[in-house]
């Protein structure tokens, strides 16, 4: 038998988890509200998450939240594919804020600069503490070779 202690999530990855789970909720609170009286929130609202697909309108803020909703779960559950997509999300919003990062040093906009450069390192930090608790996390079960009918 399996001890739960031995399989609940790390305080950083519940941590992260409820990061990707408020994420979420105000993606999908921005979405159900765009949709149900239009105008009274602007799609730039999430711009800063969504990076240019808000400009899909409220059905990608609602996919979002979907989305961010279920890598919260998985991490929580300690899924090994979802700590992955956790990370490759954490990367790509890294890559995503290096050029308003960049224009704003050519611009020299301290608040855009500091906005920018708050977002890469708790992206940074997100992936980086994802990839150093992998052993925590759950690998997908091979069956033993006996199984593979494969000659010996």
């Amino acid at each position: 038998m399996i001890d739960d202690a031995q399989n609940e999530a790390p305080a950083g990855v519940r941590a992260i988890a409820a990061l990707f789970a408020m994420c979420a909720i105000y993606l999908g609170i921005a979405g159900v509200a765009m949709m149900t009286r239009p105008g009274i929130v602007p799609m730039s609202s999430g711009a800063w998450l969504l990076f240019g697909l808000e400009l899909a309108g409220p059905y990608m803020f609602l996919l979002m939240a979907g989305a961010g909703l279920a890598v919260a779960w998985g991490l929580v559950k300690l899924n090994n594919i979802t700590r992955h997509v956790a990370m490759l999300i954490a990367i790509a919003g890294i890559v995503m804020l290096a050029p308003p990062v960049s224009d704003a040093v050519a611009q020299v906009n301290v608040k855009a600069l500091m906005a920018g450069g708050l977002g890469i390192i708790v992206r940074a930090i997100v992936a980086w503490y994802l990839a150093q608790v992998a052993d925590q996390f759950q690998r997908p079960k091979m069956p033993p070779a006996d199984d593979w009918n494969m000659p010996h």
